[in-house]
């Protein structure tokens, strides 16, 4: 018996070993580049008086009343040679600091992303793998056909393919969106099917939302058109049942404790509450605090704290979306930590919409938004392969492997305001390199 027992101690603790092993999709790295720091911008060939005129540019349309306020951070060669906060963080005049928390919105889906490919690296699934194999109730999609305004009634037609893990990481998928979709006949369907999107205080999980989801018709067959979606929440959950860890745990365990990017939550610790950057709209020309429209702006600091978007959820400051972006230049490997081998990166930037996303200056990657030769030739979108997206908060950032130059802008915004910050800062931050 003493022999038996020993044997199993010894088998589960193998069984023990391993499970460590499989959980651990990041690794030691033998690469060991520096974790972001600040530096002279001349000591990376960066025209300092170049970059005072970024600053200008921010306090004028500040004082234009275009925004309320911003954090601007650029980085170049790994090293952060500006980072400075602009204007009011709420409708008090409580002055912003550049480390104050911002609701990220759509700049979750990059880091979902990730998460999924970080996993597809230890072999769990093929891209091309239908969702329905993890998550049944997508089996057999449906198109939608007719539309009854009266009571929201719809006839369907089979879709033609199942619904692919890359569609949803391309959103190609056929999935739409509830409140934010450009389809008013899918805006009604998800909100009738009580589909949750986006942000919300209310003790909802993800996996009740996606079951719902996997049921309801498709605005085209599967791999057709570009249309945003809901694929990143979906593959939130797809995270979860491969796992077997909560959506947010994974991504903390996983991807902000290895890159240290503390700041970075679903729902943010009570220490953040007052850093958190008010969302602003104008009202008769001047700034005020959002109020509680189809959602609670206070979402990330209160409430049932249990919905984990991957498409929208994250909140987060400058300087942590910069080392993520930092962690991409670097070929997947940040402070001696890997999470994503240099080789996978190549194949995701690579274009996996050929001409659906739309215009001659873009593609869509796995993750981002990649410039094309054409994109670079125009001007004003960085190096051939820069990347990037946005928020719904109108946060903004790019990164150029070729340049090694991160630029983010950080704002919490609703509504047309006449802001054109986003673009003059990129302009600017490329036109600043002086090497």
């Amino acid at each position: 018996m003493h022999n038996l027992s020993q044997s199993r101690k010894i088998l589960l603790g193998v069984y023990f070993i391993a499970f460590n092993l499989s959980i651990c999709a990041q690794t030691n790295s033998v690469k060991s580049s520096d974790h972001l720091a600040e530096s002279a911008p001349q000591s990376v060939g960066v025209s300092p008086e170049r970059l005072d005129k970024i600053g200008i540019m921010l306090q004028e349309a500040i004082d234009n009343n275009q925004i309320p306020g911003a954090v601007a951070l650029i980085a170049k060669d790994g090293k952060i040679v500006y980072h400075k906060a602009f204007g009011k963080a709420n409708a008090g005049g409580e002055k912003l600091e550049r480390d104050d928390v911002f609701r990220i919105a759509s700049q979750t889906k990059a880091i979902t992303a990730t998460a999924v490919i970080m996993l597809w690296e230890e072999g769990k699934f093929q891209l091309d793998d239908p969702i329905s194999k993890y998550i049944p109730e997508f089996k057999d999609p449906q198109v939608l056909q007719t539309f009854n305004e009266a009571d929201s009634s719809y006839t369907t037609r089979p879709a033609d393919k199942e619904i692919t893990i890359r569609q949803l990481l391309t959103h190609t998928s056929g999935l739409g969106y509830g409140m934010i979709d450009s389809d008013p006949r899918i805006r009604k369907i998800y909100q009738k099917a009580g589909v949750t999107e986006l942000f919300t205080t209310k003790n909802v999980k993800i996996g009740e939302v996606i079951k719902k989801l996997g049921k309801l018709p498709l605005h085209h067959n599967p791999g057709e058109k570009f249309t945003y979606s809901m694929g990143l929440d979906v593959l939130g959950y797809f995270v979860e049942v491969i796992s077997g860890q909560s959506f947010s745990d994974y991504l903390t365990e996983h991807i902000f404790d290895p890159l240290e990017m503390d700041d970075t939550h679903f729902y943010q610790p009570q220490r953040n509450t007052e850093r958190l950057v008010a969302i602003q709209e104008k009202q008769d020309g001047k700034w005020q605090n959002l109020r509680t429209t189809f959602f609670d702006p206070d979402y990330p600091v209160k409430g049932a704290r249990s919905f984990y978007s991957g498409g929208a959820g994250l909140s987060s400051t400058a300087e942590d979306y910069a080392t993520f972006l930092q962690m991409y230049l670097n070929k997947g490997e940040l402070n001696g930590k890997r999470l994503l081998s240099r080789t996978t990166i190549e194949s995701m930037m690579g274009n996996q919409t050929e001409d659906l996303f739309g215009g001659k200056d873009k593609y869509y990657s796995i993750a981002f938004a990649v410039v094309t030769p054409e994109g670079e030739s125009m001007g004003g979108f960085g190096s051939e392969g820069t990347f990037d997206w946005g928020g719904y908060f109108n946060t903004q950032y790019f990164a150029d492997p070729e340049e090694n130059v991160i630029g983010i802008l950080m704002k919490q915004t609703s509504g047309e305001t006449g802001d054109e910050t986003g673009w003059k800062f990129r302009q600017m931050v490329m036109a600043s390199i002086d090497d």
